[in-house]
């Protein structure tokens, strides 16, 4: 069974790398009328090389340093780098700057080439491989064999075949894995083929795709069908991880589509344009990463000017690591890990690499120690860790545990999901029709605090309520998502005894109304004062003329003794004490049996009372469903005749 990888060239300008592919492949990757013309590589470059059960398609990309940009896109689903370094000139600029991105991508296996080894003296070329060590010195190339060669005489390209295929064994397994994954190919060059339409390449970074397949063309959410595929020129029916990919597509113009756009399977890429990074800021960096600094990045195919927001310091120095937020001029995707590249906006060098850790990202505002760790736990090798983490950051937005695979590296990530439901980790929140979302526990947590905090600046702006309003509360805390999700945190709440609940009314538990003995005897005398009052209460305003202290307090007396339940609210600012309220529908409930009905005038000769009381009170009968009316007449509601 043929293993298809991807093989990337990296050097300096004018070091030999098109002779060097041309020499392996026949194949001369310079396909350019400019660079016929120049002598050297403007665009990428590709070519094939089969070695026994191995098919290498291989990205030549530019080495002269005004085209960086096009050695990063070239450098996107790299499976093994060749370093090369003409014998006769040495490592220059642009193989250090070369060599400083293929570390950054995290490479496993590569090899380091000399070539023009026929115009250079044997001992000149001891002192280049001695150099070409002290470069690498450290890094995945660190073991590398160093082969030469010479395009011109063939030299070395027999023992170059035999380290490639070294290379290729060593970097081949777990190929099956990332082939059962969703489709994903960085798009390199898009264009349009008279007959055909619109056409895009890249290397498959994971999964397989098939002729008629529908996918999706991120960012922008277009909706795609492959209508045809090729690979290095042959007509195929399917792609898969580790192979160039020229596929024609249906549904989209050429000029929708550009380099930097990814095409993947639908619903795999989320565009944003904030990201979280871990950074790591180049040794060979002339000076410190500031907070707040633009930067140019470099992620996939993709160029995007960019703010950097440090987490946890304002600057970071040459050979430091640390966390930062990424705001981007323009959005992009990116899954869990997926290595990218900084370099500088002026002068243009690169300056820092680094790992995506939250490829859709919420803005941090403090980083606190909680944050970080959540952080740090996504760099973790544990699943459960990274799991536990991406959740924490995913807010409302995570519904499925399928996303694991794009936030934390997890495919099949349902077991771990599954984990972390049991350890009550990951709290799942019902909406009525709607599909399950589910919290992190510690963002529950600290969206708790929160609103306990607010109660308690309620509480002391307003101590004489128990109870707030909860729709104005709720207002709040809208970015938390759902309803539902403000209503869950508030049932956690009551559930520990951190608040207490009404009707419509929500304070802590531990904090009542702070009243002076003044107010809590003139308190008592209210309630009294209602009790009394029975089917004739007084309104606010003569409870306050009657007050000879405090008549200032009396309304939220009053309002106090109704959230306390001492009182019932029967219209606007009119209340019945509660056990006058319960007097009423004893005494109806008696007076309407089954199918008998009364009038207003008969309710208010029963209750010996006012009309103007009278009115307020079968009002409030009918709202709360006690009564119903028919025409003139009020009727025991159905489901009250049945207690």
């Amino acid at each position: 069974m043929i293993t298809d990888l991807i093989l990337g060239t990296a050097g300096h300008i004018d070091h030999g790398k098109t002779s060097l592919i041309k020499s392996l492949t026949g194949v001369d990757t310079d396909r350019l009328p400019e660079e016929k013309k120049r002598g050297i590589t403007i665009e990428l470059g590709f070519a094939e090389l089969e070695l026994d059960d191995f098919r290498l398609g291989i990205v030549d990309v530019p080495g002269h340093e005004k085209f960086v940009r096009q050695m990063l896109a070239g450098a996107t689903g790299m499976d093994i780098a060749v370093l090369v370094i003409a014998a006769d000139d040495s490592v220059k600029p642009q193989t250090r700057e070369h060599f400083e991105v293929l570390r950054m991508l995290d490479l496993s296996a590569g090899l380091i080439v000399l070539t023009k080894c026929d115009l250079a003296d044997p001992d000149w070329i001891e002192l280049v491989e001695q150099e070409a060590r002290e470069l690498v010195e450290d890094s995945f190339l660190a073991e590398a064999p160093i082969i030469r060669t010479s395009s011109a005489t063939g030299q070395g390209i027999p023992e170059l075949k035999a380290a490639l295929l070294e290379a290729a064994n060593h970097v081949a397994q777990n190929r099956q894995q990332s082939i059962s994954e969703p489709f994903r190919m960085a798009i390199d060059r898009a264009f349009t083929i008279a007959g055909h339409g619109t056409v895009v390449t890249g290397s498959v970074s994971s999964g397989q795709a098939n002729v008629g397949d529908q996918m999706m063309i991120e960012p922008n959410s277009i909706e795609v069908r492959i209508r045809g595929l090729h690979n290095h020129d042959r007509v195929v029916d399917s792609v898969h991880r580790g192979q160039r990919a020229a596929i024609n597509l249906a549904g989209i113009h050429h000029d929708q589509v550009m380099r930097g756009q990814e095409l993947a399977s639908a619903g795999h890429l989320i565009a944003s344009r904030l990201i979280t990074v871990r950074l790591d800021i180049l040794q060979s960096a002339v000076r410190p990463l500031k907070n707040r600094a633009r930067i140019r990045l470099h992620i996939g195919t993709a160029e995007v000017l960019a703010t950097v927001s440090l987490l946890d310091a304002e600057l970071v120095t040459p050979g430091e690591t640390t966390f930062a937020q990424l705001f981007l001029s323009e959005p992009v995707v990116s899954t869990w890990n997926q290595p990218f590249v900084l370099r500088s906006e002026s002068p243009i060098m690169t300056i820092a690499g680094g790992r995506v850790v939250v490829p859709v990202a919420a803005k941090i505002r403090r980083a606190n120690q909680s944050t970080l760790q959540y952080l740090q736990d996504l760099t973790d090798k544990d699943a459960l860790r990274r799991a536990s983490a991406a959740i924490y950051f995913s807010g409302s937005s995570f519904a499925s545990p399928l996303e694991l695979a794009r936030t934390a590296g997890i495919p099949n990530g349902e077991t771990v999901f599954q984990q972390l439901i049991d350890d009550k980790l990951v709290v799942p929140l019902h909406r009525t029709g709607h599909k399950k979302i589910y919290f992190h526990s510690q963002l529950l947590d600290e969206a708790g605090g929160r609103i306990r905090a607010a109660l308690e600046r309620r509480h002391d702006l307003e101590p004489l309520k128990s109870v707030f309003d909860r729709t104005s509360l709720a207002a709040q805390f809208n970015y938390l998502g759902p309803a539902s999700v403000f209503d869950a945190i508030l049932e956690r709440l009551n559930r520990t005894k951190q608040v207490r609940l009404t009707a419509n009314g929500v304070g802590l538990a531990a904090r009542g109304p702070s009243l002076s003995k003044g107010e809590q005897e003139l308190l008592k005398q209210l309630i009294q004062r209602y009790l009394k009052a029975g089917f004739q209460p007084p309104t606010v305003k003569e409870c306050q003329k009657e007050s000879v202290k405090n008549q200032q307090s009396v309304p939220q007396l009053i309002s106090l003794a109704a959230t306390d339940g001492d009182l019932i609210e029967i219209g606007d600012k009119l209340y019945l004490h509660c056990e006058v309220e319960q007097q009423l529908r004893d005494t109806l409930s008696d007076a309407l049996g089954e199918g008998v009905g009364m009038t207003l005038s008969e309710i208010r000769e029963l209750l010996k009372t006012t009309r103007k009381y009278a009115v307020p009170i079968c009002e409030y009968l009918d709202r709360t469903g006690f009564t119903d009316r028919d025409g003139d007449l009020r009727r025991l509601n159905k489901r009250q005749a049945t207690i």
